[in-house]
């Protein structure tokens, strides 16, 4: 009966303390217990948090999520178009929350989730720089744990923002994406074009002389032609399904204003951009990836990388535009190497 006795109080103390530790976790000496408490004064949204941004034309939201719980690693992702919400870069949720990465998925203002003012005045960089700005003071992202991830449009934007803002970033990464209009225009005429059959190329040129790029025919030939050859390496019909829900969102007039019509080349106004010569004033650690299919040239890509003070260069040997997934293993790994040896070093 003593023993009995005895034991319940030594169970009904230690009880005491574990219950007097989940009270107040804010207590540890961690530092990082704060962090994954839940706030339950508020209601929960899983992540999501909608951003205000004013404009011209009044508030409007946009749209973000946050994926994981890691203080020190915070990567934003920037999706390409311009115009294209996130969906597409669903992807990084089979790899990134098994590695302890926390990731933020965000829509511009117009795309996606995000509010639709139609307020065309915002279809220009500085408008997409700016905003990025305003999101990153929302979500508390500072230069202890804030990588910037950008795709295509996502990767002009990340290093537009980081020559701005790079007082503010840990890191960025930039994928598929050359440093001007005038490249990428040079490399898809003077090299990709030439490996369309010409009697196809003629059609497609026909159709586009008479700015008929809502033709059948066209979109066809393009497909088949150049989005399977350059844009996503696997079968159409194979294509993965957070594409092609990404594809079936897209913002159309932000994706005219900036690129045009045809991804034959740009002939929006990004044709005039150019980022060359502010490259050398990145000094925060870059990582750029090119891919052999990608519809830009790699070996530019490569250029870029050692164009800025600290650059690193991922080549996918097998991969395109959208090597997150016809070169997918290679392509991650290497994200998630750069990432953590950015965060391992002093």
């Amino acid at each position: 009966m003593y023993l009995k006795k005895k034991t319940a109080v030594i169970a009904s103390m230690l009880w005491l303390v574990l219950l007097a530790s989940c009270s107040a976790p804010g207590k540890e000496s961690n530092g990082t217990a704060d962090y994954f408490v839940t706030d339950t004064t508020t209601v929960q949204t899983g992540g999501a948090k909608m951003v205000p941004i004013t404009t011209r034309k009044g508030v409007f939201h946009v749209w973000t999520k946050r994926i994981g719980n890691n203080p020190n690693i915070k990567v934003m992702l920037l999706s390409g178009g311009p115009g294209f919400p996130h969906d597409y870069l669903e992807v990084f949720e089979s790899y990134f929350p098994g590695q302890g990465i926390e990731f933020y998925y965000y829509d511009e203002m117009g795309n996606g989730n995000s509010d639709k003012p139609g307020d065309s005045s915002r279809y220009n960089v500085a408008s997409a720089v700016e905003e990025l700005e305003l999101v990153r003071q929302a979500l508390h992202l500072d230069k202890e744990n804030f990588y910037l991830f950008g795709h295509s449009w996502g990767g002009l934007l990340a290093m537009e923002y980081a020559a701005k803002y790079q007082r503010h970033l840990k890191a960025i990464i930039v994928s598929n994406m050359v440093a001007s209009g005038q490249e990428f225009n040079r490399y898809i005429q003077q090299v990709l074009v030439k490996e369309i059959p010409k009697v196809e190329m003629d059609t497609i040129n026909a159709i586009s002389a008479r700015n008929d790029y809502g033709n059948p025919k066209y979109m066809e030939l393009v497909m088949k032609n150049f989005y399977a050859q350059h844009i996503c390496r696997m079968p159409l019909e194979q294509w993965p399904e957070p594409l092609n829900r990404a594809l079936g969102k897209l913002n159309a007039p932000y994706y005219m204003a900036l690129q045009g019509p045809s991804e034959l080349g740009i002939i929006g106004s990004l044709r005039n951009w150019d980022i060359s010569t502010r490259l050398k004033d990145i000094t925060i650690p870059a990582l750029f990836i090119g891919a052999k299919y990608d519809e830009m040239d790699p070996e530019h890509i490569k250029w870029m990388s050692q164009q800025v003070q600290h650059g690193q260069f991922l080549y996918c040997a097998n991969g395109s535009h959208l090597s997150m997934y016809d070169q997918q293993s290679f392509y991650m790994n290497g994200v998630i190497h750069f990432i953590k040896e950015v965060n391992n070093t002093p």
